[in-house]
């Protein structure tokens, strides 16, 4: 029956004419399967299709605009809102909303910061394909300073084969950090910020936000990693020809800060120099790389076999495939630790997303392409240097030997004799001693030194865009304090000048350190613990695997922890930091997170979960269903309840729509009430019903809200304080309490002198409703809670006041507990019940009896609606009241009521006596019997009892089933 004539179309959502002063234009279509609406918002015209004739429709045919945050160059194109296509224009006089909620928000301003801060561009920008954006970009920066000056060392170090076991598994962790970047890639559109958008947009801010700014921090340290490779070589070059700055180590420092100037003066021209430099620095990468493979061909010369080079030799090879470990970094982990930065340019593509044609296809192709190809290179070079040369030369041509008994060495048998460098560990040439092993080895050694040059340079210049580009996504997003400076771009390519400024700092910084072995492991880790975060949503790319994901993710941590245990807690320490600071502020955006979409995946596992456990008392909790209406018109109600719910029980804030109010109808938006909510830090949740009274509404909400276990058990309500004004809105108000007891509820009932209601004027917004104070948000001070047990309910009147002061605002308050007794018995009952307290472990200690039991008040406000009877009524046992006026009082009823009515007016002399300045006065509230006790009686009760009272007044009654127990089991 509380369905019956219920309008549900009262919830649907109303978009006002005023966004767009009473003309529906935006929300037009043109063409076939279009709609639309004239100026007076209210007639719509179909447009059909044009392959079907004679059949009129409003629903209009997939389109893209129907799923898209924006156009470019164009008026966007919305599809019909339900209401257009289910409501009768001729029965409904309301205007029907001119688009779909989306579009809605969009046109009142209320879009997420990126899609205002999207304009449409001035022209079309520079836009790269697959190969030049993201295979040949990948390469270069993976083709960096360890291939060239580090690689020959690593594999004298770890041997041929570990050396092979490293470089597969870096592009076992990388391949797979691949692979979720393509699927990442392919789950939604792409835009400018790289894998920090790629993964922000999919995984949510809370993750996306931590795993961007180390990725930007990584590759910033990346630059000054590249750079002072770069340095290393021209220092050599000036040491060999006996120049010099000041000294090695300054001279680096000085080299490769002046190196990764010029390289922010290239990035500061654009993306269209950039591009051009990085093909130019191809280009000399793969001369340099055939002018070594030609170099091992050629039969060495003698001053190359002094240096250790001794062209292809099985013995060379089978002698360098074992490890030979040496130093403080001679471990299969230290080796690993600083090649691994090598293999991370993998996300060189996909960090200028924005920069692409179609980001789609090009990271997902041009990234796994760019890992094979590498991959196979770092195999060939490991290994062709491996079989030529040996580990120790002295570099001396004299150092010839025409005896091996006394020679030390693989050089022995080709006729040379390293046996005192070897002996005296002063070999300076050698793969495990010179760096330029390969610029020795090459045919040509100034083209190897371009190489080196151009694929230190490269690598710099592109993490020096990846940097910047994430950066300014990650400033725009404003998810962390202080750094929106940043996200400003400039041009028609949205150049990020600040970012770039920001990461040429950093890198500046990291540059004085000046040793490539140290900067190394730093970026690993950090490089590391971001590939283990990559996991993503619904890809539509077909390799994805979540299980290869994990098994990278697991992978990753596992070597960050062998690598440098230490290093390894910071990163994460850092990597949780940002996490719980992104959880704890609730960035303002919604671009749909996997913390939310697991959040959800565990509440609904836990709910489930609770149908396998049966109901105990130690487990009750006082779930409440508030009846407040608009939760921001009654701020006190929902400061009081949330005070004992908060963090410990459920909360649920009702609201009533009477059906055939639109004004009403139009707060039922719950999104707005959440977010009034929300900013109140309030947690509770909202759930508003149709109906045709409160009553009504109430029963539906008392038997359908919650969820499984979770759903209340207490219902709480502010008093009707207009109940003499509206005797058939006070008899609903009662039927409310009734039912609430049919249903074994427990049933609360607030008060407070000033009322409950926060009223507002008609045009007030219900999205910008202030945040209003109430005296529940203060502390409270010395002061007492009096509770007066004068029923047993089942202790909920004792539960809630504990319950409070367990919150800091309430901690300082005195409970003091008053229970009816007999007067010779007085100081007995106080002992028991003292006792009875004592077991339930409350830590109340103040307890009073109160003394035994103006009517004339009491019967003046019943007076109005008492019956009057004529003579037959009154010779009839039972006078009848007639169904129109339910509330009314008979003579009979008072005198079976009597009792109670007595005890309510001499309670009310008792409360002003007792407690006039106590911070919260709690009451077992009398039942009235349905049927035998008007509504309006039994209002009066209520009204009598609290009447007059400074203090906030809590009427309680418990569904007198035990909520407290002293018993283990």
């Amino acid at each position: 029956t509380a369905n019956e004539d219920v309008n549900l179309a009262a919830f649907r959502s109303q978009i006002p004419l005023s966004i767009n002063n009473g003309k529906p234009a935006p929300g037009e279509f043109d063409g076939p399967g279009c709609y639309r609406c004239y100026r007076d918002g209210n007639s719509v015209e179909s447009c059909g299709s044009d392959g079907i004739v004679g059949y009129e429709t409003l629903d209009a045919p997939p389109h893209y605009d129907f799923y898209a945050n924006t156009v470019w160059g164009r008026q966007r194109r919305f599809r019909p809102s339900l209401f257009q296509l289910h409501a009768d224009p001729e029965q409904d006089s309301s205007p029907p909303p001119l688009y779909e909620e989306t579009a809605a928000r969009q046109i009142a301003g209320g879009g997420s910061s990126e899609e205002e801060e999207e304009d449409e561009p001035q022209s079309e920008p520079t836009r790269l394909g697959w190969v030049q954006g993201v295979m040949i970009r990948c390469m270069l920066n993976i083709w960096g300073v360890i291939l060239y000056l580090r690689l020959p060392w690593i594999t004298a170090q770890a041997g041929i084969g570990l050396t092979w076991v490293i470089i597969l598994l870096s592009s076992c962790i990388t391949g797979i950090t691949g692979l979720s970047t393509s699927a990442i890639a392919t789950n939604g559109k792409v835009k400018g910020g790289g894998t920090y958008f790629l993964i922000s947009r999919s995984l949510g801010p809370e993750l996306g936000g931590s795993i961007g700014l180390i990725l930007a921090f990584a590759n910033a340290v990346s630059v000054s990693m590249h750079t002072v490779g770069f340095a290393e070589t021209v220092q050599e070059l000036m040491h060999e020809n006996g120049a010099a700055i000041v000294d090695p180590i300054n001279d680096i420092r000085i080299i490769s800060v002046i190196t990764v100037t010029c390289l922010l003066a290239i990035s500061l021209a654009g993306m269209e120099w950039e591009s051009k430099a990085q093909i130019l620095f191809f280009l000399v990468i793969m001369v340099s790389f055939g002018n070594y493979i030609v170099g091992t061909i050629i039969p060495a010369s003698q001053q190359k076999q002094a240096k250790g080079f001794f062209s292809y030799r099985a013995d060379i090879f089978a002698t360098n495939f074992v490890p030979s470990w040496r130093g403080p970094e001679g471990s299969f982990f230290g080796m690993f630790s600083i090649f691994f930065p090598s293999a991370t340019g993998i996300l060189a593509g996909a960090n200028i997303s924005g920069d692409l044609k179609d980001p789609t296809v090009a990271i997902p192709r041009g990234t796994l392409m760019a890992i094979f190809w590498t991959t196979l290179s770092y195999l060939i070079i490991s290994a062709t240097i491996g079989a030529c040369v040996v580990r120790d030369a002295s570099g001396l041509v004299n150092d010839t030997s025409l005896t091996t008994d006394d020679c030390v060495g693989l050089a022995c048998q080709y006729g040379w004799d390293f046996t005192d460098c070897i002996n005296n560990n002063t070999c300076t040439y050698g793969i495990s001693n010179y760096y330029q092993t390969m610029s020795m080895v090459s045919g040509f050694a100034p083209l190897i030194t371009a190489g080196i040059f151009g694929a230190t340079l490269s690598s710099a210049l592109a993490c020096l865009v990846s940097a910047a580009k994430v950066f300014q996504c990650l400033c725009k997003d404003k998810l962390y304090p202080l750094i929106g400076f940043f996200g400003k771009g400039y041009g028609k390519n949205d150049e990020p000048l600040r970012g770039y400024i920001l990461t040429y700092i950093i890198a500046v910084c990291f540059i004085l350190i000046a040793e490539l072995n140290t900067i190394a492991p730093i970026i690993s880790n950090f490089f590391l613990c971001s590939y283990c975060l990559h996991f993503c949503w619904r890809p539509s790319f077909q390799y994805y695997s979540k299980w290869a994901s994990l098994l990278g993710a697991v992978v990753s941590v596992v070597v960050m922890f062998l690598l440098t245990w230490w290093a390894a807690l910071i990163a994460i320490g850092i990597v949780v930091f940002l996490l719980g600071y992104a959880l704890y502020k609730r960035p303002a955006v919604n671009w749909g997170s996997s913390v939310q979409a697991s959040s959800y995946n565990m509440a609904l596992s836990y709910c489930i979960g609770l149908n396998f456990v049966e109901d105990h008392i130690k487990n009750y909790r006082p779930q409440c269903l508030v009846l407040t209406g608009p939760p921001s018109s009654r701020p006190a109600l929902v400061d009081f309840v949330s005070s004992f719910t908060k963090g410990l029980s459920l909360m649920v804030c009702a609201h009533v729509l009477i059906d055939g109010c639109p004004s009403i109808a139009e707060t039922a938006r719950s999104s707005s009430h959440v977010t009034w909510l929300n900013q109140r830090k309030v947690k509770s949740f909202y759930q508003g019903v149709v109906a045709r009274d409160l009553q009504s509404g109430a029963n539906i909400l008392l038997q359908g809200a919650g969820l499984g276990r979770i759903r209340p058990n207490v219902m709480l309500m502010g008093f009707k304080a207009d109940w003499r004004d509206t005797p058939q809105a006070a008899h609903s108000y009662i039927g409310t309490l009734h039912d609430a007891f049919d249903l074994q509820y427990g049933v609360c009932v607030l008060r407070m002198k000033e009322g409950l209601d926060v009223y507002r004027s008609p045009q007030s917004d219900i999205h910008v409703c202030p945040q209003l104070g109430t005296v529940f948000q203060k502390k409270q001070g010395k002061k007492t809670i009096d509770v007066y047990w004068l029923s047993d309910d089942g202790g909920l009147t004792l539960l809630l006041p504990y319950l409070l002061t367990r919150r800091r605002r309430w901690a300082r308050c005195k409970v003091r507990v008053f229970v009816g007794g007999d007067a010779t018995r007085k100081e007995q009952q106080r002992e028991e019940i003292l006792a009875l307290i004592k077991k339930f472990r409350l830590g109340f200690h103040d307890v009073c009896v109160l003394p035994e039991i103006h009517v004339e008040q009491f019967e003046n406000m019943l007076g109005p609606f008492k019956l009057e009877t004529t003579t037959k009524q009154c010779s009839d046992s039972e006078p009848q009241r007639g169904n129109k006026q339910p509330w009314r009082i008979t003579e009979q009823d008072l005198e079976r009521n009597r009792a109670k009515s007595l005890r309510q007016i001499r309670l009310n002399e008792i409360l002003q006596e007792y407690s006039r300045e106590a911070a919260l006065i709690v009451i077992t509230m009398p039942v009235g019997r349905r049927g035998i006790c008007p509504s309006t009686l039994y209002l009066a009760w209520l009204d009598f009892v609290s009447r007059d009272l400074r203090p906030p007044v809590l009427m309680i009654r418990g569904n007198q089933e035990n909520v407290l127990t002293f018993y283990c089991q």
